[in-house]
């Protein structure tokens, strides 16, 4: 018999790693949505900013005698201006090109970004599994018999942070609406006088700065290596899925569906079972659900 109190544990986590996995797929959702683009190279940026979290966390040597290391989460306020213009760059010099050749030449140049990224990677920090070890990335919380991680817990209110700010964003800003309006319609949004064009490097601009709030908690809570990307873009994918496109509230309850099949997995079979599980669901939801569960 299962002890009910035992499920605690796996039922607390797993809902705090679904805020680390929406942050994760919330970028892709948004590029998905407005473009109707499957960013492969997704899990790979946020693994990019990850990294840059680590090089800045690790100490930048100014002088001999005087280093200078930033916490990971104050080096956000680096690394989200860096991958906002990234993706503005990306998307406005090579993406928006290619859009008007056709529909797989995006894809060709989305898995070259993957490659160069994956490969600058081992360039200059190897293939040595990483991870960000702040003073605070050991500490827990003890709430009886639950010991919970304190960067699950920054994970899960970043989510709900970005949740509340995409979603705001999205409903009263100008540039908000019009990337509801080109994701709605493109032409009828042309014609509209939207330049859909710069709606779409300024929503993946957008989308890489959620991506650089998810890299860094990632590095908090997971050991990453170069080719970690691959495992975070199907990740993010499943929360597209199982979240349905147009919803920031549903890409946060996708996230935690697959936290809690990750987490309950791997209490009741073991840590082998727990992606294949993950699969699993995401092919159910498309059988029984194209549009996603929370999806319009």
């Amino acid at each position: 018999m299962i002890d009910i109190s035992s499920l605690a544990g796996p039922l607390v986590n797993g809902i705090l790693w679904g805020g680390l996995f929406a942050l994760i797929g919330m970028g892709m959702s948004l590029v998905f949505g407005v473009m109707n683009l499957i960013n492969v190279a997704h899990g790979d940026l946020v693994i990019l900013a990850t990294y840059f979290a680590f090089f800045l966390s690790t100490g930048l040597v100014l002088r001999q005698d005087l280093p200078l290391a930033m916490d990971p989460i104050l080096s956000l306020v680096i690394i989200v201006p860096v991958m906002f213009a990234l993706g503005f760059a990306i998307q406005k010099f090579l993406l928006n090109r290619a859009l008007t050749v056709s529909a797989e030449a995006p894809l060709i140049i989305a898995f070259g970004i993957s490659l160069i990224i994956q490969n600058t990677a081992l360039k200059f920090w190897s293939p040595m599994s990483r991870s960000l070890m702040p003073p605070y990335a050991l500490d827990v919380f003890v709430i009886g018999p639950l010991r919970i991680r304190l960067v699950y817990v920054i994970a899960f209110v970043a989510a709900l942070i970005m949740v509340f700010l995409l979603r705001e964003f999205l409903r009263r800003t100008y540039l908000g609406r019009a990337i509801s309006a080109t994701a709605q319609n493109k032409k009828a949004s042309h014609l509209m006088g939207i330049n859909t064009g710069r709606v779409y490097s300024f929503a993946f601009a957008i989308a890489m700065a959620v991506a650089a709030v998810a890299g860094v908690c990632l590095g908090l809570i997971f050991s990453f290596t170069p080719d970690k990307g691959i495992q975070f873009l199907i990740i993010a994918f499943g929360v597209v899925i199982i979240g349905g496109l147009g919803s920031m509230v549903g890409t946060l309850l996708g996230g935690i569906i697959m936290g809690l099949v990750m987490t309950f997995g791997g209490f009741f079979l073991n840590l082998h079972w727990q992606m294949l599980l993950l699969y699993l669901v995401v092919i159910v939801v498309l059988a029984a659900r194209p549009q996603g569960i929370f999806g319009r």
